[in-house]
């Protein structure tokens, strides 16, 4: 079995469908203080779960990282949000026990949700996540989205009228305490998600920061190829990664249902056949060859293997062009929740 140290991202499937870590195995992104030492394609594997879907037994998440550990991926992706750590941890530390990995083989991250944001709800935030998993540490810790919200108890607290309520809070301040947990051993390497180039710009210009974020993790498909953010976060030394790189789940609470079904296009239909592959993967290696970690989302064993078969194959240049042709900046997660928020990332150009 070949290892391919992809990353394997949980969000509960109760839903369907660094520091330098010394990983120098093929296709890993490795991560310093600084920033990335290496960005070659790495491949995330993604449980999609929304809070409100009850579609697949909470076991799923158990049983399916077990599977893609067996399978060869080593990296973990997962939130407070999707509220299924627990799982996630079992699941890891039993391919621990019995001899599968070691847990310097296993690359964890964990995500901030929007009410954690004030300073010192920060690290308490992942030291809940860590008791969750039983683990020391995870290998990388981001903000899930820059929109602070109320603290408390929901996931989304909102008033009387429905309407989400939000917090104020500096996103700088948040950073700095990202930077203490860091500095405190309980993450090795700390990101951002949904962060647009002035949000990212704030905390690279802020006064004394310590560490710039090692990711940027954003929606990212042959619709919305970000190559405007892509570019800019190259020229960062920031790692992008795509999360609905096959073009998102259909959930009605979070995605119009008459939205365009990315794996239906013509043109991907017709380079799958070309290549005799299947949409997906023509949709994710399109991905990795432009250098960005991909989040693709499955909890079934078959299409676990399938997807990693993602690098066994590459698209020519004209293919590749043939791709970017698709673009629209046509956005599935538009995270209606956070509109009106000052911090809500999607009315910038990127």
């Amino acid at each position: 079995m070949t290892e391919h140290w992809a990353t394997y991202s949980c969000l509960n499937p109760e839903a369907r469908d660094g520091e330098p870590g010394e990983m120098s195995r093929r296709y890993c992104v490795i991560l310093s203080h600084a920033g990335p030492v290496s960005c070659q394609p790495s491949l995330t594997l993604l449980l999609v779960h929304l809070e409100t879907t009850q579609l697949v037994p909470k076991s799923k998440a158990m049983e399916a990282t077990k599977i893609a550990i067996d399978a060869g991926f080593r990296h973990i992706d997962s939130a407070y949000f999707y509220k299924n750590e627990k799982e996630v941890g079992l699941a890891i530390r039993s391919k621990i026990a019995d001899g599968t990995v070691k847990r310097e083989d296993i690359f964890y991250t964990s995500k901030l949700w929007c009410t954690f944001h004030r300073p010192e709800l920060v690290r308490p935030s992942l030291e809940d996540s860590l008791k969750n998993l039983q683990l020391d540490y995870v290998d990388l810790y981001i903000i899930h989205f820059p929109t602070a919200l109320k603290p408390g108890v929901e996931i989304i607290p909102t008033d009387e009228h429905g309407k989400a309520i939000f917090d104020t809070v500096d996103i700088c301040a948040t950073w700095e305490a990202m930077e203490k947990c860091k500095d405190a051993g309980l993450a090795k390497s700390i990101g951002v998600s949904n962060f647009n180039r002035r949000q990212l710009e704030m905390i690279l210009n802020k006064p004394g920061l310590k560490y710039k974020p090692v990711c940027n993790q954003v929606e990212c498909h042959p619709y919305l190829n970000q190559g405007k953010l892509l570019e800019f976060c190259k020229s960062k030394g920031i790692v992008l990664v795509a999360y609905s790189a096959l073009g998102s789940h259909r959930e009605p609470e979070w995605v119009d249902q008459s939205a365009p079904v990315l794996l239906e296009d013509p043109l991907i239909g017709a380079l799958a056949k070309k290549h005799q592959q299947t949409p997906a993967l023509i949709a994710l290696r399109y991905q990795l060859q432009r250098g960005i970690v991909v989040l693709a989302k499955s909890f079934t064993e078959k299409r676990i293997k399938e997807n990693i078969q993602v690098f066994e194959f590459q698209l020519p240049s004209e293919d590749m062009k043939v791709i970017d042709s698709l673009n629209r900046n046509f956005r599935y997660v538009t995270a209606d929740f956070a509109i009106g928020h000052p911090n809500y990332p999607f009315s910038d150009e990127y």
